[in-house]
């Protein structure tokens, strides 16, 4: 997304009060921050900070090189649907010593996305386990970092995922990829909770 878009700042009308949030959750430099920053509509709040040396004990970076700067608490951008509909976007720390904050940010949510490396699978086990256990509806998006596509069948079985849990390719730099995201998440959300993920659906079609 170009910087233009990115810093782009929309008020929020005094009419809009409902609040539906989505997590965006995965592994360590899977493109979280990215995603957020790709599709909101505001210039997102991000808690980045510059990695140094003394976080390589902790922190491995072994698959993730080029990587510079890492969340230390969340991303937050925004998605207008309507007058009176409003999608938040959090996005998770991805780093072990982080994850006590998920908890309170699947707090309240209506769904997750499970951003995915496909090199680093058993990176999301985690996530995953994690929704689980919050009975939060989610997808996985499988980010593409220029490798070879993996089959949806085997990153399913590699992920132990009930068939019902669906799997989807992006880009999360691209705009129009991490909308499709999620808009593939509202359409999973809608088996949920029926009529209001479905006028979420088509809104967020018409406004993303």
């Amino acid at each position: 997304m170009d910087s233009a878009a990115s810093d782009a700042r929309t008020p929020l009308g005094a009419s809009a009060d409902n609040g539906l949030k989505i997590v965006i959750v995965g592994g360590f430099g899977v493109g979280k921050t990215t995603m957020v920053r790709s599709v909101s509509e505001i210039r997102p709040l991000n808690t980045e900070e510059t990695m140094t040396r003394a976080s390589e004990p902790v922190d491995d970076v072994s698959e993730v090189r080029g990587k510079t700067a890492t969340t230390v608490a969340f991303d937050f951008g925004r998605i207008t649907l309507d007058a009176r509909n409003v999608l938040y976007l959090f996005g998770a720390p991805g780093q072990e010593r982080f994850w006590f904050l998920w908890d309170r940010l699947f707090s309240g949510t209506l769904g997750a996305v499970v951003l995915l490396d496909a090199r680093r699978i058993e990176d999301s086990w985690y996530a995953i386990d994690r929704l689980e256990r919050h009975g939060t509806p989610f997808i996985v998006a499988c980010n593409d970092f220029g490798g070879p596509r993996h089959d949806p069948a085997d990153v399913r079985d590699a992920l132990d995922l009930d068939p019902h849990v669906p799997i989807v390719e992006c880009d999360a730099r691209s705009r129009e990829s991490s909308k499709q995201v999620l808009i593939a998440l509202v359409q999973h959300i809608q088996r949920h909770l029926g009529d209001r993920s479905a006028r979420t659906d088509s809104s967020l079609r018409e406004t993303v």
